[in-house]
């Protein structure tokens, strides 16, 4: 039986969180401090945690980091729904933790039953996730416990400037999806190769384990590209913004959360804003328009990834990659086969490199996806679409 772990200093919430977990056929346990959790994690090896923010003690956030840096497990943070609890949040994903959910400050009978139905479907989620698509968060948590013995203020997160060239690849259809390996992409990048089409759009969306992915593509992606960068991240309001200022400190991009009616330029980077659709509504002499709007959820969530991919499919005459990301549900699947069909190029991120691979397998099903790629080789890949000369894979 998946045995998952509830960290939490409040009974209340213990029980809230167990009793729908013990309903949905988990075996639990249960902690209220951090000290004590990274013991039963040690001695018990759960395969799913759930960890409060703020604990007595040792909170959320370091338990988070050792757990990960020793004990690989997919973590799952419940915090407040307020401005410190998302800045938090955003700060324990940095550390390792795959996904959150806020807790309403409301304690309706309601609110509290959406949060244990919401509790019970990522823990479905993360419960699939493997070792090995945990090896980026904890090399995250790693460098994180390093930086906390060693401080060092001067030091600034290195940004890739240079990436790898290469083959373009094929756009006739059919299609055949290319799988790469870890090993096509060296760490090491080399300078870009060739001359590169004028004015790429990229297109980027995830869910689950999805905020250091992207973090990783936007701090590596080259200023040469000159590329514009619309992302959808399945998260609520006030979660966006913060994720777009963390992103914009790590990239040579301008990374800002999107506002409705926004120009979008060569080395911009936009985050759709949570509780809203992003929509492309122009592209003029280069430049994109985007639009925000607050119609239907599209499978559960807003943002969607497929109402913003749908609708540069069908407005973006430019070089154009869709590319989607660790996630769970179909989100993006529509998406993809809109930008295949459109002429672009599409990209997934690899089961072995996914937390949670729903989103990647539901649009690789759709047989529209051009390579299946691990996260390592995701920067270079997207740029090698939009290089003009080598040879193709045909």
């Amino acid at each position: 039986m998946t045995c998952v772990l509830v960290v939490d200093d409040s009974q209340f919430m213990q029980t809230v969180v167990g009793n729908a977990l013990t309903a949905a056929g988990y075996d639990v346990c249960t902690s209220s401090t951090g000290d004590e959790a990274i013991e039963m994690v040690e001695a018990n090896e759960p395969d799913v945690i759930t960890m409060d923010v703020e604990m007595p003690g040792m909170g959320g956030l370091e338990a988070v980091e050792r757990i990960m840096s020793r004990n690989p497990t997919p973590i799952l943070m419940l915090s407040a729904h307020t401005e410190r609890g998302a800045t938090a949040t955003l700060e324990a994903l940095e550390r390792g933790a795959l996904d959150f959910l806020p807790k309403s400050a409301s304690s309706s009978e309601q609110n509290i039953a959406h949060l244990a139905d919401a509790v019970v479907e990522k823990v479905d989620a993360l419960s699939e996730a493997t070792i090995s698509s945990l090896a980026l968060a904890r090399a995250t948590a790693a460098v994180h416990a390093t930086k906390r013995q060693v401080p060092d203020p001067d030091r600034q997160a290195a940004v890739p400037s240079t990436t790898a060239g290469g083959a373009k690849p094929a756009t006739a259809s059919p299609r055949t999806t290319r799988r790469v390996s870890s090993a096509d992409t060296p760490d090491t990048k080399t300078p870009v190769e060739g001359p590169l089409l004028d004015h790429p759009t990229i297109v980027i969306g995830a869910s689950t384990g999805g905020p250091k992915i992207i973090e990783r593509v936007v701090a590596g992606l080259p200023s040469a590209l000159e590329a514009k960068v619309l992302i959808v991240q399945h998260m609520p309001p006030d979660f966006t913004k913060r994720l777009a200022d963390r992103l914009d400190s790590a990239s040579e991009y301008d990374v800002r959360e999107a506002s409705d009616g926004d120009r979008v330029r060569a080395g911009d980077v936009l985050i759709a804003k949570g509780g809203h659709h992003l929509t492309v509504t122009d592209n003029d002499d280069g430049e994109l328009e985007v639009a925000l709007t607050s119609g239907p959820r599209v499978h559960g969530v807003r943002p969607s990834i497929d109402v913003t991919m749908e609708t540069a499919a069908e407005t973006v005459t430019d070089p154009l990659c869709g590319v989607v990301l660790t996630g769970m549900g179909k989100d993006g699947a529509a998406g993809i086969e809109a930008i295949n069909a459109a002429g672009g190029h599409t990209i997934a991120q690899d089961e072995a490199t996914s937390p949670v691979f729903g989103i990647p397998r539901q649009a690789i099903e759709t047989g529209c996806v051009d390579e299946v790629v691990p996260a390592s080789a995701l920067v270079d890949r997207i740029v090698d679409a939009f290089t003009t000369d080598g040879e193709t894979d045909d």
